[in-house]
């Protein structure tokens, strides 16, 4: 074999799975068509964050990863839920979820995506057995018992035990093995950006839900001498666009005035981003010597931080069987494994998310006044808001 393990797709999980493969002493290869963007002002770079929950930054410290990335991480000590359903945008309902009710540990610690990929691209460059080529794309697919054939495009053919499809939600290794999907659409999407402003977070990320989706904003480290916070607004797509359109001196009014104004007057502190928003999952995570993880599994809304957590799910799996056989790797019995190890909660937060969505859209008065008593009585109860807790972390 060329490689032991071929990974198609160079984004945070695909640069993740290479380093977790490579450390635990696999010969891989990385491919992605397009070169990571690692700086923070280029064009086309990825604005948004990832808050990695307990679980997943556990599994990063095992790898090696943690080191690198520690000194960039913000903690997150609180998770606040606030509705402003009402005729006004004002906060009438507020709940905060407090790690110290259930660990000595922040929930998570939030980074900035163009920064996980410099950062993670440096890792595979100190590993011998990486093989890391962005601007390089998988193109073709040939599988049999006892090996996988994968096309490049350069011309190349490697061969390989295992292909994992780490490329995205439209997945070309995905599509290579003929494994269909199921796709949801919410008619939305999310404007991403770093702002800045005068009130602190005090390590609080802060959910705020009216209609058209949550406005959630996420602790950042201080920018300029200012607090400063990753902001993601769902709105809906019309809306999104024509936000997105707005100069900077009507954006950030109208931004202000969605945020309940909790965080005093926000200041744009990079340039936007905009995302469409669905949930997908895939009706199968393997086909033969193919593995699918992240996105090429499963999307879901960015809510909870619950996206990039469950893609680690997905690698720690895979790893941990890989690593229990790893004369059997790739084989159908590994493969089949993995599939039950993960389809169903998969199946579980994807559904999940989806229904916290479709509720944080609601437009209805009454509907909003609904979701707005479920939220203060659900959250009051100390038991239900300690297994909501467990839950999102996946430690329950």
């Amino acid at each position: 074999m060329d490689y032991d393990i071929v990974i198609s797709g160079g984004g945070i999980a695909g640069l993740t799975a290479s380093a977790a493969f490579a450390q635990a002493g696999f010969d891989v290869l990385c491919v992605d068509p397009t070169p990571p963007i690692t700086d923070r002002d280029s064009a086309g770079a990825d604005l948004r964050t990832t808050a990695f929950l307990q679980p997943a930054q556990g599994f990063l410290e095992e790898i090696g990863l943690w080191e690198r990335l520690a000194d960039h991480a913000m903690p997150l000590q609180t998770m606040r839920i606030v509705d402003a359903g009402g005729p006004e945008p004002v906060a009438r309902v507020s709940k905060d979820f407090e790690a110290s009710d259930i660990s000595d540990r922040p929930f998570g610690w939030n980074l900035p995506n163009w920064l996980l990929r410099r950062e993670m691209a440096a890792q595979l460059a100190a590993l011998p057995n990486v093989d890391f080529r962005p601007g390089t794309a998988t193109t073709s697919l040939f599988t049999r018992d006892a090996e996988a054939r994968v096309g490049l495009s350069d011309g190349t053919r490697v061969r390989c035990h295992l292909v994992i499809a780490a490329d995205g939600r439209n997945s070309p290794m995905r599509k290579a093995a003929g494994i269909n999907v199921k796709t949801t659409r919410f008619g939305q999407k999310a404007l991403a950006f770093a702002t800045t402003h005068p009130i602190p977070h005090n390590n609080v990320s802060t959910e705020i839900h009216r209609t058209g989706g949550p406005f959630t904003l996420v602790p950042l480290p201080d920018f300029h001498g200012r607090p400063s916070s990753a902001l993601v607004w769902m709105e809906e797509g019309p809306k999104a666009d024509a936000l997105m359109a707005l100069p900077d001196a009507e954006l950030e009014p109208a931004m202000t005035e969605r945020s309940c104004h909790l965080f005093g007057p926000l200041k744009l502190a990079s340039q936007r981003t905009i995302w469409p928003i669905i949930a997908q999952e895939a009706e199968r995570l393997t086909g033969q010597r193919l593995a699918l993880v992240a996105e090429a599994a499963h999307v879901v809304p960015p809510i909870g931080a619950q996206g990039l957590n469950m893609s680690l799910k997905d690698i720690t799996a895979l790893l941990d069987l890989a690593k229990a056989s790893p004369a059997t790797l790739g084989d159908s019995a590994m493969l089949e494994a993995y599939h039950r190890a993960r389809i169903t909660d998969i199946r579980a937060r994807v559904a999940g998310i989806t229904l916290l969505n479709k509720t944080s859209m609601l437009s209805n008065p009454l509907l909003r006044d609904t979701r707005a008593a479920a939220l203060n009585t659900l959250y009051s109860a100390a038991p239900i808001r300690k297994t909501l807790m467990q839950l999102g972390l996946g430690t329950k």
